[in-house]
């Protein structure tokens, strides 16, 4: 069975986004349901799976990254609105796959993401 991590590297600053707050969601069509709230630890990690294999099932999920409130947090001086307050990523996982890892690289004004190892 499958199972989800992440980890945030903050490139505005060089480092983990340690205090990062993320949160999970599985969809279900117009619905988000949500999983699991996690801060990020001193690896910018939520310090274990985000789904784990007993609570995975096929289907769209959710993470969702506090970006503006991390930054805040740092110091930044942010618009407001800031440009970014909230990173939302979508994407979906099937059966087949052992592990998925979904990283961040973020800063106030951008940020990217890829399908990890």
């Amino acid at each position: 069975m499958a199972q989800l991590t992440t980890h945030v590297l903050d490139t505005m600053n060089g480092c983990p986004a340690a205090g990062m707050q993320v949160a999970l969601y599985r969809l279900d069509g117009a619905s988000a349901v949500l999983l699991r709230e996690v801060t990020l630890d001193a690896d910018g990690r939520a310090g274990g799976p985000m789904l784990d294999a007993n609570a995975f099932r096929p289907g769209r999920y959710r993470l969702v990254f506090q970006v503006a409130a991390y930054f805040r947090g740092r110091g930044a001086t942010l618009a407001e609105p800031p440009f970014l307050e909230e990173v939302p990523i979508e994407f979906g996982m099937d059966a087949l796959q052992p592990h998925y890892h979904v990283p961040l690289l973020a800063s106030p004004w951008s940020y990217t993401t890829y399908r990890g190892s």
